[in-house]
Parts: C-alpha cells; sequence; structure tokens
C-alpha cells in the first residue's frame, strides 16, 4: 500500500519506508524511530506527567502534548520511558508525521494509520490498539480545540 493518497507526504515517505522492507525489518524500522524521538522540550521539565495529557490506552507511560502554531500548523510532543521502544517508535512517527500540519490535514489521516505502515504482522494486537489510541487521542483533541475556537 505504497504512495497512499490518503496520507500526507511525511506519512506517506514514511509508510513507503515500511513497506520497502520485510515484516522482519519493519520492527528494527520500528527501533529506529524510537532512537529518533525528539528529547522533552525544557519547557516541560521534569514533571511533564502534570503538563501533558497521558494516553492511557497504551500499555507504556505515554505523554502527549500538541502545541498550536501561529501560522495554524500543529506540533505533537511525546514523553515516553527509553524501556517503551515500540511505544516510543509509532509516538516518533507521529511527530515526524504530523507536525508541522494543520489541524484539519491531521484530521484527514486515515484511523487505520497503524494497518497502513504494515505493523500487523510485527506488532501484538494489545500495541496496535495503543498506536490507534494515540492518534484517535490527538484527533480527539484537536477537535476539542478547534470547537473551543469557534
Amino acid at each position: 500500500m505504497t504512495d497512499d493518497p490518503n496520507l500526507p507526504s511525511a506519512l506517506a515517505e514514511i509508510a513507503e519506508d515500511f513497506h520497502s522492507v520485510g515484516d522482519r525489518e519493519r520492527l528494527e524500522l520500528l527501533l529506529d524511530f524510537s532512537r529518533e524521538l525528539p528529547e522533552l522540550p525544557a519547557k516541560y521539565g521534569d514533571n511533564y506527567s502534570e503538563s501533558m495529557e497521558q494516553v492511557v490506552e497504551c500499555q507504556s507511560p505515554l505523554f502527549l502534548a500538541i502545541e498550536h502554531n501561529d501560522d495554524g500548523t500543529v506540533q505533537l510532543v511525546f514523553a515516553a520511558p527509553a524501556e517503551a521502544p515500540t511505544t516510543r517508535g509509532f509516538a516518533s512517527i507521529l511527530q515526524q508525521g504530523l507536525s508541522g500540519l494543520s489541524g484539519d490535514e491531521i484530521l484527514a489521516v486515515p484511523d487505520d494509520l497503524h494497518q497502513r505502515l504494515g505493523l500487523a504482522k510485527a506488532i501484538t494486537p494489545l500495541r496496535l490498539r495503543g498506536m490507534a489510541a494515540m492518534l484517535g487521542r490527538i484527533k480527539h483533541n484537536i477537535r476539542q480545540q478547534m470547537a473551543a475556537a469557534q
């Protein structure tokens, strides 16, 4: 499922990367993404659990913040422990693939993104649900923020 017209360009490139390798290498690629998750900005400090929202559907502790830029785009910020590489990997994919997009562009991303990456054979169903929950939480928060702005 490469060249997916339903994905923004950055996510389409990531999906292409996943589809260019075999099932076993997809897990390695996900681990590579986990190492690319940016460090938490200093403004969130050591008490990020108080200033960020926890995505409780994830097996591992994952915290999320959505920052809105003056130009109408969104930046995603995640905090996930190093000992949760699968969670960190998907958070990194979302951060790289969605940051810089508008809220409407993010809302248009298919909910089955984790399936479009071809991860079903590499990741357990429970972890796949956590990945879907991350995207769902991002979309939910963006919808709430858009409604509040009207």
